[in-house]
């Protein structure tokens, strides 16, 4: 390719939004460029590279077995509603209608398309198990797209699906999915660290994301530094300290307290350590429930942990009017104790305990009124949850669930997911079975696995890059060889369009810089593009060539046959 008739080309502005390293370099080097807030064009140089990552993801998929087919983009809407996706997706659904008035999803995920697909064919024991994938663009109608292509509205994912007799067939699956990740981020340059994740309201124990380490990224999660243990922060576990639990308990007591609202007040006022303080949380879920979360001071509600307790979809932090005039309790004064008993007749209260409030006792706390306050708050002798369980948020320092070790906290890009599905979308679609050994019908066990390719590709920059630009692994550049003319002379011009062409006829990669600019440009765009191998035909090299690696400082005069050994390796 010459760089002259290149569409897209370096500018040295970045936009003004842009955040993120790989934001502003793959705009500055003329990767892409923004339509509209989250939808991105990928210019010449930046497809180029999309492809070069599917085509890792292809031949790894494909080496595992699965097999590459394409749905529609257009999902009919009567399919989500069949798994009630219409209103549990966890992102804003995308509908569009056409001239007849059907209604179709502008597919976000497409779980109900490939169990569609499936089964349309009678299928039986025999033809299974498999894995079905697509490269295709999908659509998530984000709240606010932000980094660049780290968070966007529509994009391309590699989506794959596997279809089971049974959980002990999607076990076997479900690893050999873990180890073709690892191989295709390995091949991509890419350091991943695999880590427990959410599976959503889908639940399961399978579910886990390839998250790669970098400051900009959205995954917090914890590990241990002999690499036992790792989940994200949503899912990550602890264990929580034991504190006065040889303590006698005392009688509850119900005092005096003019403070302010906030758990640092109670401590002030009291002069009691935080820990032995109660935390109160009020939500309401999307069923119009008020959930009382109730756990020990030093520490903060998870709600995600806090949704899979409940089996909630969406939670939403309760109104100090609500509080008042529905739960007839007071902001900051709240406690679970008699509360019950204070509610609307038409309110319904759940009281969810954190396992934490079991290390302490003679907790104290709120009295449901303004200015008051119980001491002596224990467990189960003042107050009964109605459910209790771990929904404690997972921090830094905090001690393995093992009792041997620190968690150490990290943020990272999420590059890529697996997950059991199970039979959730089976057992909600009709049909969804094959024939068994006994002749009977039974839904298939699915598992789903996903690589977002644009934003493996803002990850990669994240990863590759300095000050004067991005330098691509050779796995994945868009041309593997940058050839820059300098020279005003006839001769050295046409030294370099032979070699350009020499090049071309061993079909390797190579952007050839023809243009009739100041060496300094050339080699600030070649930096800043980030091919792995620049090659310089100047005045100065005479029958030889500049060969200059983007990420190594060392600069060699090489003959063309030794290029081409190098070149050909």
């Amino acid at each position: 390719m010459y760089y002259s008739k290149l569409f897209g080309k370096t500018v040295r502005k970045a936009p003004s939004d842009a955040s993120t390293a790989s934001h502003k370099l793959l705009y500055q080097a003329g990767f892409i460029r923004e339509s509209t807030a989250g939808r991105y064009f990928f210019l010449p140089l930046g497809q180029r590279v999309q492809q070069k990552i599917m085509k890792v993801i292809k031949e790894e998929m494909d080496q595992a077995g699965a097999q590459e087919m394409i749905s529609p983009v257009l999902h009919p809407l009567e399919l989500w509603k069949e798994t009630n996706r219409t209103n549990t997706t966890g992102f804003e659904l995308m509908k569009v209608q056409d001239r007849r008035g059907a209604e179709f999803a502008l597919g976000g995920t497409a779980e109900e398309m490939f169990v569609d697909v499936v089964r349309k064919f009678q299928l039986s024991y025999k033809d299974l198990p498999f894995n079905i994938y697509q490269f295709s663009t999908k659509f998530r109608d984000e709240l606010r797209a932000r980094g660049g292509l780290l968070r966007v509205r529509e994009f391309i994912m590699k989506d794959a699906y596997s279809f089971d007799v049974d959980e002990t067939s999607f076990k076997k699956k479900y690893e050999k999915m873990k180890k073709t990740y690892t191989k295709i981020f390995d091949r991509l340059g890419i350091p991943t660290q695999i880590v427990e994740s959410d599976n959503g309201y889908i639940g399961g124990e399978y579910c886990h994301e390839f998250v790669m380490e970098a400051k900009q990224g959205e995954s917090k999660y914890l590990f241990t530094a002999d690499g036992s243990y790792a989940a994200h922060q949503d899912v990550a576990v602890f264990l929580p300290a034991n504190k006065n639990i040889d303590d006698e308990m005392l009688p509850l007591q119900e005092i005096e307290a003019i403070r302010g609202t906030t758990m640092e007040d109670g401590v002030k006022l009291h002069k009691k350590p935080l820990w032995q303080q109660i935390k109160d949380v009020l939500f309401v879920d999307e069923k119009g429930r008020f959930i009382l979360a109730i756990i020990r001071g030093d520490y903060d509600v998870n709600e995600i942990k806090l949704k899979h307790l409940t089996k909630s979809i969406e939670l939403r932090h309760a109104t100090d009017d609500e509080i008042k005039k529905k739960i007839n309790s007071e902001p900051g004064f709240i406690s679970p104790v008699n509360i019950k008993k204070m509610v609307d007749k038409n309110v319904k209260l759940l009281i969810v305990a954190d396992t934490s409030l079991r290390t302490i006792k003679n907790a104290y706390g709120g009295a449901n009124q303004k200015n008051r306050d119980l001491f002596n708050m224990n467990i189960d002798q003042d107050y009964k949850p109605d459910l209790e369980g771990d929904i404690a948020l997972a921090k830094e320092g905090y001690m393995s669930k093992d009792g041997k070790q620190r968690l150490i906290e990290k943020q990272g890009i999420e590059v890529g997911n697996i997950f059991q599905l199970g039979y959730h979308y089976s057992r909600l679609m009709r049909d969804a079975s094959f024939i068994d050994k006994d002749g009977k019908a039974k839904p298939y066990y699915m598992g789903c696995y996903g690589i977002g390719i644009g934003r493996t590709m803002a990850a990669l920059v994240e990863k590759y890059h300095d000050e004067k630009g991005i330098m691509w692994p050779l796995a994945v550049a868009p041309f593997r060889v940058h050839l820059i003319s300098i020279g005003k002379e006839q001769t050295d011009k046409d030294k370099a369009e032979k070699l350009y062409k020499e090049l071309c006829d061993r079909n390797i990669d190579v952007l050839f810089d023809d243009r009739d600019i100041s060496p300094g440009e050339k080699f600030a765009d070649a930096d800043l593009v980030g091919i792995p191998i620049r090659l310089v035909i100047s005045p100065k090299t005479g029958d030889k060539a500049e060969y200059k690696e983007r990420n190594k400082k060392e600069i060699k005069i090489v003959t063309i046959n030794e290029l081409f050994n190098s070149l050909t390796r």
